[in-house]
């Protein structure tokens, strides 16, 4: 009750208060980091697949404790070059979070091509969740966020033509150069975030199949609380099971028309074939087509 208490005081701060008090809520961190533990979870997205709705799940969880700040701290993809101390500086004093597992949630870590090593090097132990949800739904809904954050203003139809184009080059950049940032790779890469198998793979190659758990997020919603409960006895979690589950974060949207949802829907045939691999079955999304 004191953390939900907590969480609503925050967002109802004004934007410049909310960032004063991230300031100094960050720089006590700083000045106590050798006292807070580190995450033994991370949600490591799919973007707009989810997260949203899992963080707040797993907020409320009596074993777990969030961030202090945000819902995730971003070190793994492009705020590596802070250092360990900042990283720590995110997390509950050892003290207060009383044996309960800290744990984080950042959209952009299955994405970046370097994240899974340096989860895998510096979290030894650390379980990954990667929320996966129809890639098609996801690009759209992609690119309703960017755009409305002002960092697109391409058509959907253009953006997606346009992807390879305006992000060529940039994976082999960023892996080759661990200090690099890339605007287009964070945020005009609607396909490529979607073809998921290669992204889980690199986490498993990284960490071992015991550790990565890949959740459907369509199968999620469709029965929340019994795929909330399946999560948490794959993670060694005592269960808990939350009076209500909803859809935060969606960003609802006109529907696509058919040619290009089925162009898009071709695009992702491999990816989700290779994805049902992990899943132990055919992504909800494609069940039909693939029975």
């Amino acid at each position: 009750m004191i953390r939900r208490l907590a969480g609503r005081l925050r967002r109802r701060l004004p934007r410049p208060l909310r960032r004063t008090a991230r300031a100094v809520l960050l720089a006590w961190g700083w000045l106590t980091a050798d006292l807070r533990q580190e995450p033994g979870i991370v949600v490591v997205g799919a973007q707009r697949a989810g997260t949203t709705t899992l963080f707040r799940l797993l907020s409320e969880h009596p074993a777990l404790c969030r961030p202090t700040v945000d819902k995730g701290t971003g070190y793994f993809d492009d705020g590596y070059r802070h250092g360990r101390r900042w990283y720590r500086a995110h997390f509950p004093l050892r003290s207060s979070a009383r044996g309960r597992v800290a744990f984080e949630c950042s959209g952009y870590y299955l994405f970046h091509p370097l994240a899974a090593e340096r989860i895998a090097r510096d979290l030894p132990g650390c379980q990954v969740v990667v929320m996966v949800r129809d890639p098609v739904a996801r690009a759209h809904s992609a690119h309703r966020h960017e755009t409305a954050r002002g960092f697109d203003t391409l058509p959907f139809a253009d953006a997606v033509a346009q992807e390879a184009e305006r992000t060529a080059g940039l994976t082999d950049l960023l892996a080759g150069s661990p200090g690099a940032t890339s605007f287009a790779h964070r945020h005009h890469a609607y396909l490529q975030r979607g073809e998921y198998a290669s992204q889980v793979q690199r986490y498993v190659d990284a960490l071992g199949r015991g550790r990565v758990h890949v959740v459907d997020a369509d199968a999620l919603f469709a029965d929340p609380v019994s795929g909330y409960v399946e999560l948490q006895r794959r993670l060694g979690l005592p269960l808990h099971r939350p009076a209500e589950v909803g859809r935060w974060n969606e960003r609802p949207g006109a529907p696509l028309p058919p040619d290009l949802e089925a162009a898009l829907r071709r695009h992702f045939d491999r990816s989700d074939a290779a994805l049902a691999e992990y899943l132990g079955r055919a992504p909800t999304w494609r069940e039909e087509s693939l029975s």
